[in-house]
C-alpha cells in the first residue's frame, strides 16, 4: 500500500512539474534603441500572446515547452525566436523598419497605380470574409488610459491647483486622470449579436466603480461598409474597402513584404477630399487572399469628427485555424484640445483564445453585457497573473497613489469635510444659485431653487414667486433606488393668492409609486409649451402674455412598472377642483399703448371665463413598448437597451362622472409611433413621431382635458419630438379627434476649418416638417429648415394653415 501511495505521490508530483507554469519577459526596441509601444507577442500558430505596454515591455506565461515566439508591429519587420522553456526568461528583441519591396511591380507613366487593382480585388472579398464566421467566442482584455497633457493654472477666475492635487495630477497639473483595465468573455453570432460577460474590472483610484470598457465598442471591423461610431461622427465613416470606397479615396502602393510565407501588400489611403467621413493611412492586404493583415489608420477633424483632434486606429490580425483570420489587437489613441485644456490616452483592445462556430442560441444575446457583483474586488496578485500588458512604472505609481487617494475619498472624515464646505449657507447663494446640502456617506441630498430664480411674471399673478425645495436619499445601494421629494410654495403679489404642493417617488421593489397634491397654478396647456421665464420676457419685453393659466387643487396617485422586456406600463388617478382666473396686472416694460390680450385665449378680447369651476375624477392609463429585450445587467439592476424599432405607445384617459363629485364625463384613446436617431448611412440621420387620437365620448368636459399640443409663438423655442415651430398653444387643441406627424432630418455635420476664429465649429444642416389635422382646425403644416451647433437649432420655419384663419407665417425659431 505504501509503495501505490509513493507512485501517485511520484506521478502527481511529475505531472505538477508537467503542468508548470513558467514567465517570459523582456523588452521589444527598435534599432535606434527606442521602446516599440504595445508590439505584438504572438506565440506562432496560435492567439496565446498579448501586446506589450506602452514602454515596450511585454510578459508572457507559459506551460513548459518548446516555443516559436514571433514578435510584431505595424510598420516594423516580424522577428522569430525558437525557446525551451523550463524556467522564467528574460528575452529582449530589436526590431527593424519593414522594407516593403517594390522590384515587382512595373508602373507606368499615366497608368493605373497597381494598388487599384489590390483593392478591388480586397472589395469583392470583402462580403464573404464579413459573414464567413457565423459565430465566435473569445476572451478580450481591455486597458484604458486618458491623461491631462496640459492644464492652465486658471480658468475663468478659479484656481486649478487645488482641483489638480486633488485627482491626482503633478505640480504642473499633468498626469493621468482615467486608467482601467477589464477582462471579459465575448461572444458573438451574425449578423451583429454580442453577449459580453465582465470577468474582472479594475479602476484607478475607485475600490467601487466598474470599468467603462466594452469588447464590443472596440470590436471594429473594416469588412462592413460603414464605421458608425455613434458620439464620435455624425456621419459613418467609409471603409477603406467598402463596396463604393473607390468614390471617398486615392490608393497608393508602397510595396510588399514577405511574413510567415504570406505576402503582405502595403497600401497608402487617402482622402479624395476633405470634410467627408474618411480615413487616412496604411491598410495591409494579403496576396492571393485579398484578406486584411492589419491597418493603421488616422481620423482628423476634416472627417468631422467630434470632441477628439486626432483619432488613431491600429489593428492586427492573426490566423485562426487554417484559413481564418481573426482580430488580434486594436489600438485607439486620441488627441484633444479646448483653450488651453490638451488631453491625449488610448484604448487598447486584446483578442485571445478564439472558438471559432460554437454552439450558441440567440436567447444568449438578449443580455447585450453583465457585470456581476464582484467583478471589481480581485487584488493585486490576481491582476499580476492576469493581465497580459505589464503596468508601466508611471502606471503602477498611478494605481498605488490613488488607491490611497481612494481610501481617504470614501471615509467618513473626508465626505464629512467635504461636505462641510459644500454645504455653507449664506445669503449670495440663497438668492442666486440655492442651497444645496448633502450628506454622502449617508446619501442624502437637500436642494433649493434661488430665489431670483423663482421669480416670474404673468398678467394673472403679476409679479409672483414660485419657490421649490428637494430632498432624496439613496435607500437601496445594490439596485440605486432613491426616496425623491419635493416641494413648492407659489405666491402672486397681485391676485394675492398662495399655493403650495408636494410631490414623492417612492420605489416599492419593481414598481415606482409617485403621489402629489396641494394647489398650483398650471397652463391650460398640458404640455406645458411655454416656459415661465419666456412668457415673462415676452410679457414685459414686448406686452405679448402668451401664456394662459388656472388654478388646480388635486392630489394624485401613480403607479409605475416595467412589465416585462421592451414593455412598461402605468396608471394615475387624480382628483382636481378647477378654477377659472381673471387678469390682475397689465404692467410691461414696453408697449404699453398694446392691450394685453384676456386669459381666455378663445376670445383674447373679453374678460369671458373659458369654463365654469369643476371637479374632475379621471384615471390614465399608458403603456409603451419598444419591440426589444435586449439589455445590460450591473450588480444595481438590469437596463433595457433602445430599440432600433419605433416605440409604440398606448394611452387611454377615463372622465369619470359624478363620483366623489365629478362633472366630467369622457373617454380619449392615444396612441403615437415614434423613433429617434434613425440612420441613413452617408444622408445623416432623422427621427419620427406619428401620433393619433379620439374621443369616442366627450359628453363633459372642459378645456383643460382637451387633447393639446406643444405649439410656439416666439423665438425661443423647447425642442421636443412632438414639438412645432409656429402653432398657436391653444388655438388647435380639441375635444374630438387630431391626427399629427413630424420629421426631423440631419444631413449631418459641415466642418468650418478654414475660418481662424471659428476652427472647431461644425454645422450640421437640418430639416423638420410637422403636419396636424383636427375637424374644426382642418390641416396645419409647417416646414423648417436650418442649422445647429452646440445643442442649439436655427431654424427658418414656414407654416401653412387651412382653417378658419388661413394664413402663412414665417419665423427663425431657436431650439433648445
Amino acid at each position: 500500500m505504501k509503495i501505490v501511495l509513493s507512485l501517485i505521490s511520484l506521478l502527481f508530483i511529475s505531472f505538477t512539474a508537467l503542468a508548470q507554469n513558467f514567465t517570459i519577459n523582456g523588452t521589444v526596441k527598435d534599432n535606434t534603441g527606442q521602446p516599440v509601444p504595445f508590439a505584438t507577442v504572438l506565440v506562432k500558430s496560435t492567439t496565446k500572446g498579448s501586446p506589450a505596454n506602452a514602454d515596450g515591455q511585454y510578459t508572457l506565461t507559459l506551460p513548459t515547452g518548446t516555443y516559436d515566439i514571433q514578435f510584431k508591429a505595424i510598420g516594423y519587420k516580424q522577428e522569430s525566436r525558437k525557446i525551451t522553456l523550463q524556467g522564467n526568461l528574460t528575452l529582449n528583441i530589436e526590431l527593424l523598419p519593414e522594407a516593403f519591396q517594390l522590384q515587382n511591380v512595373v508602373v507606368r507613366a499615366g497608368g493605373e497605380d497597381p494598388a487599384y487593382a489590390i483593392i478591388r480585388k480586397a472589395i469583392r472579398k470583402r462580403k464573404g470574409y464579413l459573414t464567413e464566421i457565423k459565430s465566435y467566442t473569445c476572451d478580450t482584455y481591455i486597458k484604458g488610459l486618458q491623461r491631462i497633457l496640459n492644464m492652465p493654472k486658471k480658468f475663468m477666475g478659479r484656481d486649478l491647483d487645488q482641483m489638480a492635487r486633488e485627482i491626482g495630477l503633478d505640480s504642473n497639473r499633468r498626469g493621468i486622470v482615467y486608467l482601467s483595465e477589464s477582462e471579459s468573455k465575448l461572444a458573438f453570432m451574425q449578423p451583429n449579436n454580442y453577449h459580453e460577460e465582465m470577468v474582472s474590472s479594475k479602476v484607478s483610484g475607485s475600490n467601487r466603480a466598474f470599468s467603462f470598457n466594452r469588447a464590443s465598442e472596440l470590436n471594429v471591423n473594416f469588412y462592413e461598409n460603414l464605421q458608425d461610431w455613434e458620439g464620435l461622427s455624425n456621419r459613418p465613416l467609409v471603409s477603406p474597402i467598402a463596396e463604393n470606397a473607390l468614390s471617398f479615396y486615392n490608393y497608393k502602393y508602397m510595396g510588399e513584404t514577405v511574413e510567415n510565407g504570406e505576402t503582405i501588400n502595403r497600401i497608402k489611403v487617402t482622402p479624395k477630399r476633405k470634410f467627408e467621413p474618411t480615413f487616412e493611412g496604411f491598410i495591409y492586404i494579403i496576396e492571393d487572399s485579398w484578406r486584411l493583415h492589419s491597418a493603421d489608420l488616422m481620423l482628423t477633424k476634416s472627417a468631422g469628427i467630434n470632441f477628439v483632434d486626432t483619432l488613431t486606429v491600429k489593428q492586427q490580425f492573426v490566423p485562426v485555424g487554417t484559413k481564418t483570420w481573426m482580430p488580434s489587437s486594436v489600438k485607439f489613441e486620441f488627441t484633444a484640445g479646448l483653450f488651453s485644456f490638451k488631453i491625449g490616452g488610448y484604448f487598447v483592445a486584446v483578442f485571445k483564445n478564439y472558438d471559432i462556430n460554437p454552439a450558441l442560441t440567440r436567447k444568449t444575446f438578449a443580455e447585450v453585457m453583465r457585470v456581476t457583483q464582484g467583478v471589481n474586488k480581485k487584488d493585486s496578485t490576481y491582476w499580476q497573473q492576469a493581465r497580459p500588458i505589464p503596468l508601466t512604472a508611471e502606471e503602477m505609481t498611478d494605481y498605488e497613489k490613488k488607491a490611497v487617494l481612494a481610501k481617504k475619498r470614501e471615509s467618513k472624515p473626508y465626505l464629512d469635510s467635504l461636505d462641510k464646505v459644500h454645504n455653507k449657507v449664506s445669503a449670495t447663494r440663497f438668492l442666486l444659485s440655492g442651497i444645496s446640502i448633502r450628506n454622502r456617506y449617508k446619501k442624502t441630498y437637500f436642494n433649493t431653487e434661488s430665489v431670483l430664480g423663482s421669480l416670474l411674471y404673468n398678467t394673472v399673478e403679476g409679479v409672483a414667486i414660485n419657490y421649490g425645495a428637494s430632498f432624496s436619499k439613496q435607500i437601496d445601494s445594490a439596485r440605486n433606488k432613491y426616496l425623491r421629494l419635493s416641494g413648492r410654495v407659489r405666491y402672486g403679489f397681485s391676485n394675492k393668492l398662495l399655493h403650495g404642493n408636494i410631490t414623492g417617488i417612492i420605489p416599492i421593489n419593481d414598481y415606482s409609486l409617485s403621489f402629489a397634491g396641494g394647489s398650483d397654478v398650471v397652463d391650460l396647456n398640458n404640455t406645458y409649451p411655454i416656459r415661465p421665464l419666456s412668457n415673462s420676457i415676452s410679457s414685459l419685453f414686448y406686452r405679448l402674455n402668451y401664456q394662459k393659466l388656472y388654478d388646480k387643487h388635486f392630489i394624485s396617485v401613480g403607479l409605475s412598472r416595467r412589465i416585462a422586456g421592451g414593455l412598461q406600463g402605468s396608471v394615475v388617478a387624480e382628483f382636481a377642483d378647477r378654477r377659472w382666473l381673471d387678469n390682475t396686472s397689465d404692467y410691461s416694460f414696453f408697449f404699453r399703448n398694446r392691450e394685453y390680450s384676456s386669459n381666455n385665449p378663445l376670445a383674447p378680447f373679453s374678460n369671458t371665463p373659458l369654463f365654469p369651476n369643476n371637479q374632475a375624477l379621471k384615471v390614465s392609463i399608458r403603456a409603451s413598448y419598444d419591440f426589444s429585450n435586449r439589455y445590460v445587467t450591473y450588480p444595481t439592476g438590469r437596463f433595457y437597451l433602445a430599440s432600433k424599432y419605433p416605440k409604440l405607445e398606448v394611452g387611454y384617459t377615463k372622465g369619470i362622472n359624478k363620483l366623489l363629485g365629478s362633472d366630467v364625463d369622457y373617454d380619449l384613446l392615444t396612441a403615437s409611433l415614434s423613433k429617434s436617431d434613425v440612420s441613413l448611412g452617408m444622408y445623416g440621420k432623422f427621427d419620427f413621431y406619428i401620433g393619433a387620437g379620439k374621443f369616442f365620448n366627450n359628453k363633459q368636459l372642459y378645456f383643460t382635458d382637451y387633447k393639446h399640443f406643444s405649439g410656439n409663438e416666439i423665438l425661443i423655442h423647447h425642442d421636443a419630438p412632438n414639438s412645432f415651430l409656429m402653432l398657436n398653444y391653444y388655438t388647435n387643441s380639441t375635444a374630438s379627434s387630431y391626427l399629427e406627424g413630424h420629421y426631423e432630418h440631419n444631413f449631418g455635420g459641415l466642418v468650418l476649418s478654414k475660418i481662424p476664429l471659428i476652427r472647431r465649429l461644425k454645422l450640421q444642416e437640418i430639416v423638420k416638417a410637422s403636419y396636424l389635422t383636427t375637424p374644426q382646425f382642418k390641416n396645419y403644416s409647417e416646414l423648417g429648415v436650418g442649422i445647429s451647433y452646440l445643442g442649439i437649432k436655427a431654424l427658418y420655419g414656414w407654416s401653412f394653415n387651412s382653417g378658419p384663419n388661413s394664413k402663412t407665417a414665417f419665423r427663425i425659431n431657436l431650439e433648445f
